[in-house]
């Protein structure tokens, strides 16, 4: 009998099977718009597709009369910075000490209490220390996703270099390579993969505490627009910004998984097969 866990889509239908459930969200979404009008011309909760194309495309496409930038796209910069940056210091910091703590003992009985310690604490508790601390500019929104993530890549990558056959590391030694040298011919080259598929996970979270912090303190980006303009029940600018950011969340983790399928196939053969 033919199991259904046995049944595999091919390539059209795996992709009619991933369009689908967008079509029926839209549907749904249409659909509910157009009832809320009916019941109430000025209802603002559900507003129809037309509104939201036209308040993006003002937004992206007229200057701000104030500051005579195009909002939508300051706004999308200037996130993009600050994500970038916290990504870049947070990917060195975990690639760093993760290779340390995982290859050398007497660091890890050091280290790994205080950087599993570390990752419980919720981020967004200590997000007043960091204005106090760093102030209400940049600097305080990139540490907070520096210190949002920085944990769990540390944690996850040092994890990785200890699943790394010991045998590996005795034949590195064995032929003459010291702790430096195997550190980065033996365990840097597999632990690659897992950080290009750690940041993967940690795009949701990075762009939850970068909202976050615009929100609280900030002159400009998205999170910063999307709070402004809550008062209003401005949805017809909320739900773009919000479709808006998932679809750069997703061009990220597929640019990552791009990448790390590009640079390290080896780490994927078994996915190929």
């Amino acid at each position: 009998m033919r199991r259904a866990m046995n049944i595999v889509p091919g390539r059209s239908a795996r992709l009619v099977l991933a369009v689908l459930p967008f079509l029926l969200i839209a549907f749904l979404y249409v659909s509910a718009s157009a009832e809320r009008r009916v019941a109430n011309p000025n209802d603002k909760l559900l507003p129809p597709v037309s509104e939201m194309v036209a308040s993006v495309t003002r937004l992206a496409s007229e200057p701000d009369k104030r500051s005579g930038d195009l909002l939508f796209w300051s706004d999308t910069a200037a996130s993009l910075t600050r994500l970038g940056t916290g990504f870049a210091v947070s990917a060195a910091l975990g690639l760093a000490f993760g290779l340390v703590i995982g290859m050398l003992p007497m660091v890890t009985a050091g280290l790994a209490p205080l950087v599993a310690v570390l990752s419980m604490i919720p981020p967004m508790a200590i997000l007043p220390v960091l204005f106090i601390v760093f102030g209400l500019g940049e600097l305080s929104k990139v540490v907070l996703i520096v210190i949002g993530i920085t944990p769990f890549l540390i944690r996850d990558l040092a994890m990785t270099v200890g699943t790394i056959p010991r045998e590996q590391m005795i034949k590195a030694q064995t032929l003459g390579a010291s702790t430096w040298q195997t550190m980065l011919r033996v365990a840097l080259p597999q632990t690659m993969p897992r950080l290009l598929e750690a940041l993967r996970l940690s795009i949701g979270p990075a762009f939850l505490f970068l909202i976050s912090a615009e929100a609280i303190a900030a002159e400009n980006g998205l999170g910063y627009r999307i709070f402004l303009v809550r008062r209003y029940l401005a949805m017809d600018t909320i739900l773009p910004y919000v479709a808006w950011i998932t679809l750069l969340a997703y061009v990220f983790d597929f640019a990552l998984a791009k990448i790390a399928r590009a640079g390290f196939p080896w780490a994927y053969v078994q996915e190929a097969r």
